[in-house]
């Protein structure tokens, strides 16, 4: 599914979809000091650190064809069936790529097999009926990460030890994942913007216009901002991102 799914939406995955440092800084500092790392779902490189050697693990043709010269070599795998000898890696890390598997459990079983360290960014799907987006406009995204994405606790329960630490989104985040855009409602209107969410993807094409409209609508007659409007005078904003470290 996720194959399929990536091969369709990720022809401009590129346009919208680029490493912001801030995040990027997060996840390079919860590798520590592993030299050999392991980027698994790892789409078209974004957050594959330059400084250490990384080996790419990535399901889509398209994804991988969308990889530029300076990115890691690529495999084209699942992360349920990892390619690899038993702790080849100092570390594994999942970025924005749990909730497209198969089986998660055994694609982190499969991380631990191959791995030391396991780092993961990842979503609590508790927490997305508190973002405006999801929660007044998508009702039907929340319902869909749901289906396809472990709870936190669950995803914690299996790991065993491990730590987990809050990701706060800056309001000019440079990736455009589904809540990127919290301080910028408008990016949500636009089609190409829509296009490299997995979340919108997936969503019937009468929901996703419903929404829009909706949202197009309160924007023009100000309801949006009497709402929302506060978060305007944010500079960070706590969602839903946290990121799992094992």
């Amino acid at each position: 599914m996720t194959d399929a799914l990536y091969d369709r939406i990720g022809r401009t995955y590129t346009t919208t979809r680029r490493p912001d440092p801030r995040i990027a800084a997060a996840i390079w500092y919860a590798l520590g000091d592993s030299e050999i790392v392991l980027n698994v779902g790892a789409g078209s490189g974004s957050y594959e650190p330059v400084d250490r050697t990384v080996v790419a693990v990535e399901p889509s043709s398209r994804m991988i064809g969308q990889r530029v010269d300076r990115t890691a070599p690529a495999v084209q795998a699942a992360a349920e069936a990892l390619p690899f000898r038993r702790k080849t890696f100092d570390a594994a890390m999942a970025v924005l790529t749990v909730h497209h598997w198969a089986d998660w459990r055994r694609g982190v079983d499969e991380m631990r097999r191959v791995a030391h360290r396991l780092v993961f960014f990842t979503i609590d799907t508790a927490a997305l009926d508190d973002f405006w987006l999801t929660g007044a406009y998508f009702p039907q995204i929340v319902d869909l990460d749901r289906e396809r994405c472990p709870t936190l606790a669950e995803f914690v329960n299996h790991l065993g030890r491990c730590t987990v630490e809050h990701v706060p989104i800056p309001h000019d985040c440079v990736d455009g994942f589904l809540a990127s855009f919290w301080r910028r409602p408008e990016a949500y209107l636009d089609s190409q913007v829509r296009a490299g969410i997995s979340g919108f993807a997936m969503l019937a094409e009468a929901a996703v216009a419903n929404g829009v409209t909706r949202l197009k609508a309160d924007l023009e007659s100000g309801a949006w901002e009497e709402r929302f409007g506060r978060l305007r005078s944010l500079e960070t904003l706590d969602i839903c991102y946290r990121l799992v470290v094992a």
